[in-house]
């Protein structure tokens, strides 16, 4: 029988960022954005950031958004 592993904590915020400071997810507020964002440059899971999942959805989008417009990188193994 094999063993289970112990689930890891996540430490998770108990509140929604953008409920709580009333604003939305921008593509221009790139220091905003990076928030959410992996040191690998990847968007971190709802379970990590604490947001609902209607901010989540547009976080993505806007993160998008932001890679594509050349704001943000698509990844950490771009030479600079």
């Amino acid at each position: 029988m094999m063993k289970k592993r112990p689930k890891r904590k996540i430490n998770k915020p108990s509140f929604c960022y953008f409920t709580k400071t009333g604003t939305e997810p921008d593509y221009k507020e790139v220091l905003t954005l990076r928030r959410f964002i992996s040191e690998r440059g990847k968007i971190l899971p709802q379970k990590q950031t604490g947001l609902s999942a209607r901010y989540q959805r547009m976080l993505s989008r806007e993160v998008k958004k932001a890679r594509y417009m050349g704001l943000l990188p698509y990844t950490d193994r771009h030479a600079i």
